[in-house]
Protein backbone atom coordinates (compact mmCIF):
# COMPACT_ATOMS: atom_id res chain seq x y z
CA UNK A 1 0.00 0.00 0.00
CA UNK A 2 2.77 2.35 1.13
CA UNK A 3 4.92 1.35 -2.16
CA UNK A 4 1.36 2.21 -4.48
CA UNK A 5 0.93 5.74 -2.59
CA UNK A 6 5.43 6.97 -3.37
CA UNK A 7 4.76 5.51 -6.68
CA UNK A 8 2.26 8.17 -7.52
CA UNK A 9 3.78 10.85 -6.24
CA UNK A 10 5.44 13.43 -8.39
CA UNK A 11 7.27 16.96 -8.13
CA UNK A 12 6.12 20.27 -9.02
CA UNK A 13 9.40 22.04 -8.53
CA UNK A 14 11.28 18.84 -9.08
CA UNK A 15 14.71 21.34 -8.90
CA UNK A 16 14.50 22.32 -5.51
CA UNK A 17 15.47 17.96 -4.19
CA UNK A 18 18.99 18.40 -4.83
CA UNK A 19 19.29 20.53 -1.74
CA UNK A 20 18.72 17.64 -0.29
CA UNK A 21 22.34 16.83 -0.86
CA UNK A 22 23.11 19.21 1.87
CA UNK A 23 21.95 17.19 4.57
CA UNK A 24 25.22 14.90 4.77
CA UNK A 25 26.90 17.69 4.35
CA UNK A 26 25.58 19.20 7.73
CA UNK A 27 25.66 15.82 9.58
CA UNK A 28 29.87 15.99 8.52
CA UNK A 29 30.11 19.30 9.55
CA UNK A 30 28.43 18.51 12.89
CA UNK A 31 31.06 15.62 13.71
CA UNK A 32 34.35 17.40 12.09
CA UNK A 33 33.80 20.55 14.08
CA UNK A 34 31.81 19.45 17.53
CA UNK A 35 35.35 19.23 19.37
CA UNK A 36 36.19 22.42 18.73
CA UNK A 37 32.89 24.25 19.18
CA UNK A 38 32.33 22.68 23.14
CA UNK A 39 33.75 24.67 25.90
CA UNK A 40 36.82 23.30 28.43
CA UNK A 41 37.19 23.48 32.19
CA UNK A 42 40.01 21.09 34.32
CA UNK A 43 39.61 18.77 36.91
CA UNK A 44 41.54 16.29 38.63
CA UNK A 45 39.62 13.43 37.65
CA UNK A 46 37.62 12.00 34.72
CA UNK A 47 36.38 9.12 35.85
CA UNK A 48 32.74 10.59 36.85
CA UNK A 49 32.42 11.36 33.15
CA UNK A 50 32.69 8.22 31.98
CA UNK A 51 29.39 7.08 33.60
CA UNK A 52 26.94 7.14 30.61
CA UNK A 53 23.14 7.88 31.08
CA UNK A 54 20.57 8.08 29.14
CA UNK A 55 20.35 11.78 28.72
CA UNK A 56 23.76 11.47 27.49
CA UNK A 57 22.96 8.78 24.47
CA UNK A 58 20.28 11.24 23.49
CA UNK A 59 21.89 14.59 23.16
CA UNK A 60 22.11 14.72 20.11
CA UNK A 61 18.70 13.92 19.03
CA UNK A 62 17.18 17.50 18.92
CA UNK A 63 20.12 17.70 16.28
CA UNK A 64 18.48 14.92 14.41
CA UNK A 65 15.18 16.47 15.23
CA UNK A 66 16.32 19.83 13.48
CA UNK A 67 17.74 17.92 10.63
CA UNK A 68 14.34 15.97 9.80
CA UNK A 69 12.35 18.58 9.79
CA UNK A 70 14.84 20.79 7.23
CA UNK A 71 14.18 17.22 4.77
CA UNK A 72 10.64 17.73 5.47
CA UNK A 73 11.09 21.75 4.68
CA UNK A 74 13.13 20.81 1.65
CA UNK A 75 10.71 17.95 0.37
CA UNK A 76 7.68 20.21 0.94
CA UNK A 77 9.09 23.44 -1.33
CA UNK A 78 9.21 20.61 -4.42
CA UNK A 79 5.68 20.37 -3.87
CA UNK A 80 4.49 16.78 -4.14
CA UNK A 81 1.74 15.61 -5.76
CA UNK A 82 -0.77 13.46 -6.65
CA UNK A 83 -2.35 13.56 -10.35
CA UNK A 84 -5.28 11.57 -10.84
CA UNK A 85 -6.12 11.10 -14.50
CA UNK A 86 -9.58 10.33 -15.27
CA UNK A 87 -11.20 9.90 -19.02
CA UNK A 88 -14.26 9.12 -20.50
CA UNK A 89 -15.50 8.59 -24.32
CA UNK A 90 -18.52 11.18 -25.26
CA UNK A 91 -19.92 10.32 -28.95
CA UNK A 92 -22.02 8.49 -30.99
CA UNK A 93 -21.53 5.10 -31.55
CA UNK A 94 -22.65 2.27 -33.57
CA UNK A 95 -24.59 -0.47 -32.19
CA UNK A 96 -22.52 -4.07 -33.74
CA UNK A 97 -23.72 -7.81 -32.80
CA UNK A 98 -20.65 -10.08 -33.45
CA UNK A 99 -21.99 -13.31 -34.32
CA UNK A 100 -19.77 -16.22 -34.71
CA UNK A 101 -19.67 -19.59 -35.85
CA UNK A 102 -18.87 -22.19 -33.13
CA UNK A 103 -19.45 -25.67 -34.67
CA UNK A 104 -17.08 -27.93 -34.28
CA UNK A 105 -14.95 -27.27 -37.80
CA UNK A 106 -13.85 -23.82 -35.87
CA UNK A 107 -11.75 -26.42 -34.17
CA UNK A 108 -9.65 -26.99 -37.43
CA UNK A 109 -5.78 -26.16 -36.98
CA UNK A 110 -5.39 -23.78 -39.89
CA UNK A 111 -5.42 -20.96 -38.13
CA UNK A 112 -3.42 -20.69 -35.09
CA UNK A 113 -4.06 -22.37 -32.56
CA UNK A 114 -7.22 -23.09 -34.62
CA UNK A 115 -10.02 -21.18 -36.16
CA UNK A 116 -12.18 -20.66 -32.92
CA UNK A 117 -9.24 -19.10 -31.00
CA UNK A 118 -8.00 -16.80 -33.58
CA UNK A 119 -11.53 -15.82 -34.43
CA UNK A 120 -12.04 -15.41 -30.14
CA UNK A 121 -8.83 -13.41 -30.20
CA UNK A 122 -9.37 -10.99 -33.10
CA UNK A 123 -12.93 -9.81 -32.16
CA UNK A 124 -11.83 -9.26 -28.72
CA UNK A 125 -8.84 -6.92 -29.97
CA UNK A 126 -11.80 -5.27 -32.26
CA UNK A 127 -14.40 -4.93 -29.06
CA UNK A 128 -11.23 -2.91 -27.46
CA UNK A 129 -10.78 -0.78 -30.55
CA UNK A 130 -13.98 0.71 -30.39
CA UNK A 131 -14.79 2.91 -27.06
CA UNK A 132 -18.14 3.85 -27.41
CA UNK A 133 -20.11 1.10 -29.56
CA UNK A 134 -22.53 -0.63 -28.42
CA UNK A 135 -22.10 -4.65 -28.78
CA UNK A 136 -23.48 -7.76 -28.07
CA UNK A 137 -23.00 -11.25 -28.98
CA UNK A 138 -24.65 -14.07 -30.91
CA UNK A 139 -23.38 -17.58 -31.05
CA UNK A 140 -24.11 -20.59 -33.74
CA UNK A 141 -23.70 -24.02 -34.84
CA UNK A 142 -26.89 -26.19 -35.44
CA UNK A 143 -28.76 -23.53 -33.36
CA UNK A 144 -28.58 -19.85 -32.07
CA UNK A 145 -27.85 -18.43 -29.29
CA UNK A 146 -27.60 -14.63 -27.68
CA UNK A 147 -24.71 -14.84 -25.02
CA UNK A 148 -24.70 -11.00 -24.59
CA UNK A 149 -27.12 -8.40 -25.48
CA UNK A 150 -26.30 -4.95 -26.34
CA UNK A 151 -24.42 -3.64 -23.96
CA UNK A 152 -21.33 -0.67 -23.11
CA UNK A 153 -19.76 -3.22 -20.35
CA UNK A 154 -16.84 -4.06 -22.33
CA UNK A 155 -15.69 -6.39 -19.31
CA UNK A 156 -18.75 -8.71 -19.68
CA UNK A 157 -18.73 -8.95 -23.41
CA UNK A 158 -15.05 -9.41 -23.42
CA UNK A 159 -15.60 -11.89 -20.88
CA UNK A 160 -18.16 -13.87 -23.20
CA UNK A 161 -15.47 -13.94 -25.98
CA UNK A 162 -13.04 -15.49 -24.12
CA UNK A 163 -15.57 -18.14 -22.81
CA UNK A 164 -16.68 -19.63 -25.98
CA UNK A 165 -15.80 -22.85 -27.25
CA UNK A 166 -17.61 -25.53 -29.80
CA UNK A 167 -20.03 -27.97 -28.36
CA UNK A 168 -22.04 -25.24 -26.59
CA UNK A 169 -25.36 -25.77 -29.23
CA UNK A 170 -26.14 -28.46 -30.93
CA UNK A 171 -23.27 -29.19 -33.79
CA UNK A 172 -23.84 -28.10 -37.62
CA UNK A 173 -24.10 -24.36 -39.22
CA UNK A 174 -27.31 -22.92 -39.60
CA UNK A 175 -26.10 -18.97 -40.66
CA UNK A 176 -29.93 -18.09 -41.53
CA UNK A 177 -30.92 -18.79 -38.16
CA UNK A 178 -27.43 -16.65 -36.34
CA UNK A 179 -28.34 -13.82 -38.99
CA UNK A 180 -31.95 -13.72 -38.04
CA UNK A 181 -30.85 -13.69 -34.39
CA UNK A 182 -28.34 -11.31 -34.73
CA UNK A 183 -31.40 -9.07 -36.37
CA UNK A 184 -33.86 -9.50 -33.71
CA UNK A 185 -31.13 -8.10 -30.99
CA UNK A 186 -30.80 -4.68 -33.50
CA UNK A 187 -34.31 -4.24 -34.22
CA UNK A 188 -35.80 -2.65 -31.42
CA UNK A 189 -33.04 -0.56 -30.95
CA UNK A 190 -33.01 3.11 -32.51
CA UNK A 191 -29.06 3.59 -33.24
CA UNK A 192 -28.63 5.22 -36.25
CA UNK A 193 -26.35 2.75 -37.59
CA UNK A 194 -27.10 -0.90 -37.14
CA UNK A 195 -24.02 -3.74 -38.21
CA UNK A 196 -23.80 -7.65 -38.01
CA UNK A 197 -20.66 -9.41 -38.13
CA UNK A 198 -21.03 -12.62 -39.12
CA UNK A 199 -18.13 -15.16 -38.87
CA UNK A 200 -18.68 -18.65 -40.64
CA UNK A 201 -16.09 -21.34 -41.80
CA UNK A 202 -19.08 -23.41 -43.30
CA UNK A 203 -22.08 -23.38 -45.71
CA UNK A 204 -26.25 -23.76 -44.79
CA UNK A 205 -26.17 -27.26 -43.28
CA UNK A 206 -30.50 -27.58 -42.98
CA UNK A 207 -31.48 -29.91 -40.44
CA UNK A 208 -35.54 -30.36 -40.21
CA UNK A 209 -35.82 -28.50 -36.97
CA UNK A 210 -34.87 -25.11 -38.99
CA UNK A 211 -37.30 -22.66 -38.65
CA UNK A 212 -35.23 -19.75 -40.75
CA UNK A 213 -32.96 -20.42 -43.82
CA UNK A 214 -30.52 -17.52 -44.46
CA UNK A 215 -32.18 -15.45 -47.63
CA UNK A 216 -35.41 -15.16 -45.45
CA UNK A 217 -32.50 -13.53 -43.06
CA UNK A 218 -31.31 -11.99 -45.63
CA UNK A 219 -34.72 -10.12 -46.01
CA UNK A 220 -35.42 -9.74 -42.85
CA UNK A 221 -31.87 -7.94 -41.99
CA UNK A 222 -32.81 -5.65 -45.26
CA UNK A 223 -35.95 -4.39 -43.96
CA UNK A 224 -34.35 -3.36 -40.35
CA UNK A 225 -31.57 -1.62 -42.06
CA UNK A 226 -29.12 -3.55 -40.41
CA UNK A 227 -26.10 -4.11 -42.73
CA UNK A 228 -24.38 -7.27 -42.53
CA UNK A 229 -20.01 -7.41 -42.80
CA UNK A 230 -19.74 -11.68 -43.42
CA UNK A 231 -16.60 -13.24 -42.74
CA UNK A 232 -15.62 -16.52 -43.78
CA UNK A 233 -12.49 -18.21 -42.57
CA UNK A 234 -10.93 -20.90 -44.73
CA UNK A 235 -7.49 -21.76 -44.81
CA UNK A 236 -5.24 -24.64 -46.32
CA UNK A 237 -7.09 -27.57 -47.84
CA UNK A 238 -7.66 -30.83 -46.86
CA UNK A 239 -6.95 -29.80 -43.04
CA UNK A 240 -6.69 -32.95 -41.09
CA UNK A 241 -9.31 -32.62 -38.27
CA UNK A 242 -9.89 -35.27 -35.24
CA UNK A 243 -8.82 -38.12 -37.74
CA UNK A 244 -10.89 -36.88 -40.52
CA UNK A 245 -10.33 -34.05 -43.46
CA UNK A 246 -11.99 -30.88 -43.92
CA UNK A 247 -11.62 -28.94 -47.21
CA UNK A 248 -11.62 -25.68 -46.33
CA UNK A 249 -12.53 -23.40 -49.26
CA UNK A 250 -15.00 -26.01 -50.58
CA UNK A 251 -17.43 -26.02 -47.35
CA UNK A 252 -17.57 -21.79 -47.86
CA UNK A 253 -20.71 -20.83 -49.25
CA UNK A 254 -18.95 -17.89 -50.76
CA UNK A 255 -22.00 -16.68 -53.10
CA UNK A 256 -24.49 -16.41 -49.81
CA UNK A 257 -21.71 -14.96 -47.97
CA UNK A 258 -21.45 -12.55 -50.60
CA UNK A 259 -25.18 -12.02 -51.49
CA UNK A 260 -25.86 -11.63 -47.61
CA UNK A 261 -23.18 -8.61 -47.89
CA UNK A 262 -24.10 -6.99 -50.89
CA UNK A 263 -28.14 -6.71 -50.51
CA UNK A 264 -27.47 -5.49 -46.67
CA UNK A 265 -24.67 -2.58 -47.68
CA UNK A 266 -22.32 -4.85 -46.31
CA UNK A 267 -19.56 -6.81 -47.86
CA UNK A 268 -18.27 -10.16 -47.82
CA UNK A 269 -14.27 -10.54 -46.40
CA UNK A 270 -12.30 -13.98 -46.98
CA UNK A 271 -9.87 -14.70 -44.02
CA UNK A 272 -7.21 -17.57 -45.03
CA UNK A 273 -4.82 -17.23 -41.81
CA UNK A 274 -5.17 -14.97 -38.38
CA UNK A 275 -3.23 -12.17 -39.91
CA UNK A 276 -5.66 -12.17 -42.31
CA UNK A 277 -8.50 -12.15 -40.40
CA UNK A 278 -6.96 -9.18 -37.90
CA UNK A 279 -6.87 -7.33 -41.67
CA UNK A 280 -10.40 -8.16 -42.36
CA UNK A 281 -11.27 -6.62 -38.96
CA UNK A 282 -9.28 -3.29 -39.34
CA UNK A 283 -11.25 -3.27 -42.80
CA UNK A 284 -14.56 -3.27 -41.62
CA UNK A 285 -13.32 -0.77 -38.33
CA UNK A 286 -12.07 1.70 -41.04
CA UNK A 287 -15.79 1.34 -42.90
CA UNK A 288 -17.77 1.92 -39.79
CA UNK A 289 -16.30 5.07 -38.37
CA UNK A 290 -17.83 6.13 -34.92
CA UNK A 291 -17.71 10.15 -34.02
CA UNK A 292 -16.35 10.29 -30.51
CA UNK A 293 -14.07 12.45 -28.66
CA UNK A 294 -12.17 11.62 -25.55
CA UNK A 295 -12.22 14.18 -22.64
CA UNK A 296 -9.48 14.02 -20.12
CA UNK A 297 -9.27 15.05 -16.46
CA UNK A 298 -6.46 15.62 -14.31
CA UNK A 299 -7.14 16.24 -10.67
CA UNK A 300 -4.02 17.43 -8.20
CA UNK A 301 -3.73 16.28 -4.63
CA UNK A 302 -1.13 18.19 -3.23
CA UNK A 303 0.52 16.64 -0.44
CA UNK A 304 2.83 19.24 0.88
CA UNK A 305 0.95 20.24 3.80
CA UNK A 306 1.20 16.60 5.54
CA UNK A 307 5.11 17.72 4.92
CA UNK A 308 5.05 21.25 6.45
CA UNK A 309 2.56 19.79 9.48
CA UNK A 310 5.46 16.99 9.81
CA UNK A 311 8.21 19.65 10.05
CA UNK A 312 6.65 21.70 12.70
CA UNK A 313 5.95 18.92 14.50
CA UNK A 314 9.95 17.70 14.34
CA UNK A 315 10.83 20.97 15.30
CA UNK A 316 8.41 21.39 18.27
CA UNK A 317 9.89 18.39 19.70
CA UNK A 318 13.31 19.59 18.88
CA UNK A 319 12.92 22.80 20.58
CA UNK A 320 10.86 21.07 23.85
CA UNK A 321 13.59 18.21 24.33
CA UNK A 322 16.23 20.79 23.89
CA UNK A 323 15.25 23.35 26.66
CA UNK A 324 13.65 20.37 28.99
CA UNK A 325 15.25 16.76 29.78
CA UNK A 326 18.38 17.62 27.09
CA UNK A 327 19.15 20.93 28.23
CA UNK A 328 23.05 21.81 28.22
CA UNK A 329 25.29 24.27 29.77
CA UNK A 330 26.44 26.73 28.93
Amino acid sequence: MLYDYFSHITFANVWVLPFLILLPVIVWLRYSTAGSLKSSFTVSTAQQFKHRTAKTFFINTPFWLRLIALACLITALARPQIKNVQGRNKGEGIDIVLCIDISGSMLAPDFIPNRLEAAKDVAADFVRSRPVDRFALVIFSGESYTLSPLTTNYDVILQQIKSLKSGMLQDGTLIGEGLAKSVERLSSVGAKSKVVILLTDGKEEAPDTRIIDPLTALKIAKVKGVKVYTVGMAGTPDTQLNGGSVTSSSNLDDALLQRIGRETGGAYFRARDKEGLQIVYSQIDRLEKSSFERITKTKVEEQFVYLLLAALFFLFLEALLRYTILRTFP
